[in-house]
């Protein structure tokens, strides 16, 4: 009589062994995908970052060339005032 209970003890336990491990194996995959649910948003958010430098860098770079010409001009003009006699304050 005391291995019927003892019986009904162990499946009962792998029962509760059984549902554990279901919920895990549950929460495991629920994770899992939100996991990679924000591996895409990264991935999203690292290509706008990427695609920001790259019009930044292109930015400062017209900025430059901007400057440059700016100075090149504004030398030519000096030159230019030099030579037909006009003075022009800085």
């Amino acid at each position: 009589m005391n291995k019927l209970p003892a019986q009904s003890s162990k499946i009962n336990d792998n029962g509760k062994l059984d549902l554990i491990l279901k919920e895990i194996f549950r929460i495991e995959k629920k994770n899992e995908k939100q996991f990679n649910e924000l591996r895409g948003d990264f991935r999203q958010l690292q290509s706008a970052v990427d695609t920001y430098a790259k019009k930044a860098d292109t930015y400062f770079q017209e900025m430059l060339m901007l400057a440059r010409k700016v100075d090149r001009l504004e030398r030519w003009i000096l030159q230019v005032a030099e030579k037909v006699g006009v003075r022009l304050k800085s």
